[in-house]
């Protein structure tokens, strides 16, 4: 699974809705074209920070289209985590036909062998590269670094923030690596992460970009915006963006 995937810093899409909750399907793809235009190099659609919880998979595969069309010229990730191998599967065939470039699977919760579940979206992935997505807690289980080599993925969405974890992954692991926490963007290209998919990338793309770049002062300054994300979610995220583009408040969750 050595397919060359992208590099640089992403972005973890919300999604927006109207007042009465219905899915913002224009509104969220003028977004990530926004966002595009002020230099992110990807786009993950419906991951967690998108609220991907709450949409039905007929919105899942609308919203990767519209974002497809809205943005043709970077890597759109789409989420497709499943309860269960089935699912999970089922949502990843469905999204060969949407334009996705890749999509991005967290294991169950508690499962004791995440081989077969991985071996099964692979299978309905065909062509498609998968990354797995490590945020145990909050989307799903548990991607152990002993695992991965064992995996028919081509790369891992680390979004734990842990150092520690970040530099076992790249010494034990050749995979395609990126890191999801808003604290790791300057460390993780220093030790050759491929890139970093960020939630406060929907406010502050540039702080995100310049500190992957190396600004040690934009990596300060981010940790504000993300303090004030994590606060609640995904009022954090939606409140911060819609100060920053003028982008609706409504959500489903929370």
């Amino acid at each position: 699974m050595a397919m060359e995937l992208w590099r640089g810093v992403g972005v973890a899409l919300i999604t927006l809705f109207d007042a009465d909750r219905r899915l913002d399907l224009d509104g969220t793809a003028a977004h990530a074209a926004r966002l595009v235009d002020a230099g992110v190099q990807g786009v993950l659609v419906a991951g967690t920070t998108g609220e991907a919880d709450a949409l039905t998979d007929e919105e899942r595969l609308a919203l990767v289209r519209a974002v497809r069309e809205a943005v043709p010229n970077v890597h759109v990730m789409a989420g497709a985590t499943g309860a269960w191998a089935g699912q999970a599967a089922e949502r990843v065939r469905a999204l060969t036909g949407t334009g996705a470039d890749s999509v991005l699977v967290a294991p169950p919760r508690r499962s004791k062998d995440i081989k077969p579940y991985f071996t099964a979206v692979a299978e309905a992935a065909g062509d498609l590269p998968v990354l797995a997505y490590h945020f145990p807690g909050v989307a799903g289980g548990d991607v152990p670094v002993g695992d991965l080599a064992a995996l028919p993925i081509a790369g891992l969405k680390d979004s734990t923030g842990d150092p520690e974890r970040l530099i076992n992954t790249l010494e034990s692991w050749d995979g395609q690596t990126y890191v999801g926490a808003s604290t790791m963007p300057l460390l993780a290209r220093a030790l050759g992460a491929r890139g970093a998919i960020l939630a406060v990338g929907n406010a502050v793309p540039e702080l995100g970009i310049r500190a992957w770049e190396g600004d040690a002062a934009a990596q300060r300054e981010i940790i504000k915006a993300h303090l004030r994300a994590k606060s609640s979610f995904p009022d954090g995220i939606k409140g911060l963006t819609a100060e920053r583009f003028g982008t609706a408040l409504h959500a489903r969750m929370g």
